[in-house]
């Protein structure tokens, strides 16, 4: 039984590692740079964000949904798994509210209820 879900598993995975990083990066990009050693603060800023312990963490986020990923479409049609991946858009969108303040207008809600009814058409196909 295990075996059956494990690919589904592997797809939320996929899904939460994705989401992970987006929020961090959004967040990260927001943020001072944190560095006082004159060595960091000459380097560019770009260098400087890419080199902040959190913005790592989304990149190994994103290694780890790679594989994650992987291991799904051993056992998984693209077909059928890909449209899950509509999941990274309704969480990112969801979450960016309460961490960053972004509005929820009609439109988005519109847009999301129109993505859910979408996946529960595709996976049922």
């Amino acid at each position: 039984m295990m075996v059956r879900w494990f690919p589904w598993i592997m797809v939320a995975g996929t899904v939460l590692l994705t989401v992970y990083g987006q929020i961090v990066l959004k967040w990260q990009a927001g943020q001072p740079s944190p560095w006082r050693d004159p060595l960091l603060t000459g380097l560019h800023p770009m260098v400087q964000l890419l080199l902040r312990p959190w913005v790592i963490s989304a990149f190994i986020a994103a290694f780890g949904a790679s594989l994650c990923w992987i291991l799904a479409l051993k056992q998984l049609d693209l077909s059928k798994a890909y449209p899950f991946m509509a999941l990274n858009f309704l969480l990112v969108s969801l979450l960016a509210v309460p961490l960053f303040g972004e509005t929820l207008t009609f439109n988005k809600l519109t847009g999301m209820g129109a993505l859910v009814i979408g996946l529960i058409l595709i996976s049922r196909g």
